[in-house]
């Protein structure tokens, strides 16, 4: 949620900015002198008549540049602020103090971040933490930049429920839904930024909703975690806890990306925020709106960074990069020509250095398009075209076969399906041969968060054993609010117990 957001004292970021004015000032300072040197020289006081009574001369105007910029940052903030939400959730989550022997508590929490309208029919994306653990997701639509002069009652403001479409953890993005048409919306760019480049992020930090701060591109392809492939853009327009799934824009009001976290010692912005490219938010958008979560594309093999002492061994054109490792018989990347030991330069046109720059290529590439790989063997390169093929997990093929009549638990607010004799031959060995497998949460309940995941196994329900989805259905049913509920759950090959109030 937003107080993830490590921020820190704006100190800096002041005086980033003091400067960043002052060269501007004085690049419209010289424009102005230059086109004031071409005009008539106006009369010195000393040849100027003394008027009695005469009055005061008026302040100098301000310079037509700066007037223009001006205006063109009003109807930039007016044009893009309609199109960003407020977000408020309400979940359950420890109480935080300073003695240790409080954080046992869960209380019931409030967060606020924001968010982006990208379909005009109500389809909203954010950041997923900003939603993590939600009982409860509102939406509040904007008013109109200036109305009220900044105090907006609360019975004017409109605020409507929001449904979870699906969540990408990965990427820390995550697709809402409200009942509302006709709404403005904000594209996403396509185009690659560039460091230098004038941008603005809009959202609601601390709470304060519609607040436009300006900055700069700072870098590209930032990599905070050097084991994740994602890659983010970094910029000193001021962020703080709240800014997070609001979008930053250029000065044609497209989105480059939504931002996400800050670096910080003190806690507030110190000009090092970072945003999520829009083109991935673009790629995870589609993909969560289709699907309800992000298929992973692969061609059949796999890598491995190269090391001095793997290119010694093996005796490698180069002492770095990425390498072919593995490549599955019958596979896509066989059949292309691709071979181990050859090490991958690009990937569809991109630079190939390390291995999370390879997933990120791969993530990112579409289902219907091959993907072209530049390669170096022995000393001679190769271009080879691998067609894409889509990995599903198992979770995939659940989902398309549910039935949510039949499926339906709803006071647990999930999904989930027998465990059948084939299911079980698909899933491997499991510590409990009978139970139930949980395939997703029901988007259209809002129920508290219970803890379960897509995949779990649930085999017993205070010490009821569950064999069935009617069975899990009853015993659920039996219980009255505020009953204690234990699950005993298989996640990732191993046992364990989910515990929660049931409301």
């Amino acid at each position: 949620m937003t107080n993830s957001f490590p921020i820190s004292s704006p100190a800096k970021i002041r005086r980033a900015h003091i400067f960043f004015l002052a060269v501007l000032l004085a690049a419209v300072a010289g424009a102005e002198a230059q086109t004031t040197s071409q005009k008539p020289a106006a009369p010195t006081p000393s040849q100027k008549k003394a008027t009695p009574g005469a009055a005061e001369a008026k302040p100098a105007e301000p310079p037509g540049v700066l007037i223009q910029l001006n205006s063109a940052l009003q109807s930039l903030a007016a044009r893009v602020s309609p199109a960003v939400v407020q977000i408020l959730v309400t979940g359950y989550g420890p109480l935080r103090e300073e003695d240790r022997s409080q954080t046992a508590f869960i209380v019931r929490q409030k967060a606020v971040g924001s968010g982006v309208i990208v379909d005009s029919s109500g389809y909203i994306m954010t950041n997923a933490h900003v939603v993590e653990g939600a009982q409860r997701i509102r939406v509040a639509l904007p008013l109109p930049m200036g109305d009220s002069a900044g105090q907006v009652p609360i019975g004017k403001r409109r605020i409507l429920e929001a449904r979870l479409i699906g969540q990408h953890k990965e990427t820390d993005l995550a697709l809402l839904k409200i009942d509302e048409t006709d709404l403005p919306t904000l594209p996403l760019l396509s185009q690659r930024p560039h460091v230098g480049q004038l941008v603005f992020a809009i959202g609601s930090p601390e709470g304060l909703q519609n607040s436009v701060t300006m900055g700069v591109v700072s870098a590209l392809a930032r990599q905070p975690d050097s084991t994740k492939p994602l890659t983010y853009i970094q910029t000193d327009a001021p962020i703080n806890p709240g800014n997070s799934g609001g979008p930053l824009v250029d000065m044609e009001g497209s989105v480059l990306g939504i931002n996400t976290f800050i670096l910080s010692q003190g806690g507030g912005s110190e000009g090092l925020g970072f945003a999520i490219p829009s083109r991935v938010v673009d790629f995870v958008y589609h993909s969560l709106r289709q699907h309800g979560h992000v298929h992973r594309v692969e061609i059949g093999a796999v890598a491995q960074e190269v090391t001095p002492t793997l290119a010694d061994g093996l005796h490698l054109s180069q002492h770095w990069g990425v390498v072919v490792v593995d490549v599955t018989p019958d596979g896509p990347a066989a059949a292309a020509g691709l071979k181990i030991q050859d090490i991958i330069l690009t990937a569809d046109d991109r630079r190939i250095e390390t291995l999370p720059s390879l997933s990120a290529a791969l993530y990112l590439h579409r289902l219907d398009q091959v993907v072209k790989l530049e390669i170096l063997r022995g000393t001679e390169k190769k271009t080879l075209y691998v067609p894409a093929i889509e990995h599903r997990d198992h979770m995939d093929e659940l989902l398309d076969s549910v039935n949510p009549e039949n499926s339906l638990v709803p006071r647990l607010g999930v999904l989930a399906i027998d465990l059948s004799s084939d299911l079980r031959t698909r899933l491997g060995s499991l510590r409990i041969p009978s139970g139930v497998i949980v395939v997703g949460r029901a988007a259209d309940l809002i129920m508290p968060d219970t803890g379960l995941q897509a995949g779990d196994i649930i085999h017993q329900l205070n010490m009821t054993p569950i064999d069935s989805v009617d069975t899990l259905r009853a015993a659920v049913g039996a219980l009255k609010t505020g009953d204690a509920v234990v699950l005993q759950v298989e996640r990732d090959g191993g046992l364990m117990y989910v515990s929660f109030e049931l409301e």
